[in-house]
């Protein structure tokens, strides 16, 4: 059995355009789309009428509830500040009734069970929380207590935007001369240990962004699960991360042509930003801005000013934009 695993399409039409090519060369027998099809670039719609035509399995991630949630009660209470919300102001004023009904009817959360192989629950975060994200250098003793709870021993999660592909185990035992309220030593980045048995152990798989992926390499990214045996790979799937190279510049061009550069302010540009340098350049904004005393959102044009003098970090994005 052989899956594919995309995530955080992030509206990205030609990245996801490409990924959709290479599927037809690998032939997987079904498709999970892990959240985040949509915002900020400016092909959410065209993303959505894509997915809504196949047979793929897809769960919601936080941006699906960025729009479900505007104008409501569940909105986060600065969404109607078009500095930090522009992005989705521009969303909201485009989509169509019938795919917001699409995402309205999706789960949040799927447990896939295929004839002859071990199940595989798939969250945007964690079940029940889709902003949980995780990364392939993180300690074991950050994740396990994230994921513990999680019966499934493969776990397809996302919303970090970079490839993830680990194997973590909860051990039956503690060391002895360790501090006995300290369940940290218990939590074993791997699967075999010679001396101490797993009472536990997960596959944590992140296929990366198909969209907008953060690890410094702009190409479209997903995996390919195969199913093996649990004598060669615990929990039962065997993943190949996938990276693909494609043309980004029409979709940097719609940032200009759409509008969303004016509209969308300050985090636009920043989203623009992410996908010229496949860096996580609102994180490094918002960093900045704590570290030299700045309030990031009350003035956000002033405090963006100050960070491109600060950093020349426009001048670096402008030396590496293909457009």
């Amino acid at each position: 059995m052989r899956i594919a695993a995309l995530a955080d399409i992030h509206g990205n039409l030609p990245a996801l355009q490409a990924v959709v090519a290479e599927l037809e060369k690998l032939q997987p027998d079904y498709v999970i789309v892990d959240g985040d099809l949509i915002n900020p670039i400016p092909f959410s719609g065209e993303v959505l009428d894509f997915v809504r035509q196949t047979d793929w399995a897809v769960v919601r991630g936080n941006h699906e509830f960025y729009l479900l949630d505007f104008g409501t009660t569940r909105a986060a209470t600065d969404s109607d500040d078009p500095q930090r919300w522009g992005c989705l102001h521009w969303l909201v004023d485009r989509i169509e009734p019938a795919q917001i009904l699409y995402l309205a009817a999706l789960p949040d959360e799927r447990t896939l069970y295929f004839p002859g192989t071990q199940p595989i629950r798939v969250a945007h975060g964690v079940p029940g929380r889709n902003r949980v994200g995780f990364y392939q250098e993180m300690p074991a003793d950050k994740i396990v207590p994230e994921i513990r709870s999680i019966r499934e021993r493969t776990l397809i999660s996302a919303h970090t935007h970079v490839q993830v592909d680990r194997h973590l185990s909860l051990l039956d035992t503690v060391d002895p001369f360790a501090d006995p309220h300290d369940e940290s030593n218990r939590y074993f980045d791997g699967y075999v240990n010679a001396h101490r048995s797993p009472v536990a152990h997960w596959h944590l798989i992140n296929p990366g962004s198909v969209g907008l992926p953060l690890n410094g390499d702009p190409r479209a990214q997903f995996a390919i699960l195969d199913s093996a045996p649990e004598s060669e790979e615990p929990g039962g799937w065997r993943v190949t991360l996938q990276r693909i190279e494609y043309d980004r510049r029409p979709a940097l061009e719609a940032f200009h042509t759409s509008g969303l550069l004016e509209i969308g302010g300050v985090i636009a540009q920043l989203f623009y930003w992410e996908l010229v340098s496949a860096e996580p350049e609102i994180i490094h904004y918002y960093q900045w801005c704590r570290a030299h005393g700045v309030d990031p959102d009350a003035e956000m044009e002033t405090a963006f000013a100050a960070y491109r003098e600060a950093t020349r970090r426009d001048q670096t994005i402008a030396a590496q934009d293909p457009l």
